[in-house]
Formats: C-alpha cells, structure tokens, sequence
C-alpha cells in the first residue's frame, strides 16, 4: 500500500505513511458517500492500519532505541 515518489522531496521522517493516511481517507466511503470530514471518518475507525503505522512512526521519533534500529514506517 505505500507510494514512492520519485521527483518529490522528502517531507520529514513520517511524511509518507502521513500522505498515505490522508489519501486513504479521503478515498473512503465515509467522506465521498457520506459527505463527513476525514477528521470524523478517523475517529469513526475508518483507515486503521495507516493510523496505526503513523502513530508508531511518530512515538518512533521519541524512542532513544530508534537510534540504533532506525524509524519505524516507511
């Protein structure tokens, strides 16, 4: 499921899984059919995955360990 671009610079250190979580919902049921905002799908439990994998990449910046086993995400 993740994208690379090629001819796009780097955001930051979870910039990828970011654009993922946000295309992901924007893609979903929930905002085109139903017309919410991609805020309330969130908290609704819509994209779980990719909310996980940002969350995990995020706290991963916190970690002192991630130092030595790099980021997690992609």
């Amino acid at each position: 499921m993740p994208r690379y671009y090629e001819d796009k610079p780097e955001g930051g250190a979870c910039a990828g899984v970011k654009e993922d979580l946000g295309a992901c919902l924007l893609q979903s049921d929930c905002v085109l059919q139903e017309g919410k905002s991609p805020r309330q799908c969130l908290k609704e439990g819509n994209c779980q995955a990719l909310k996980y994998s940002f969350f995990e990449c995020k706290r991963s910046m916190l970690d002192a360990r991630s130092r030595f086993r790099g980021r997690k995400g992609y």
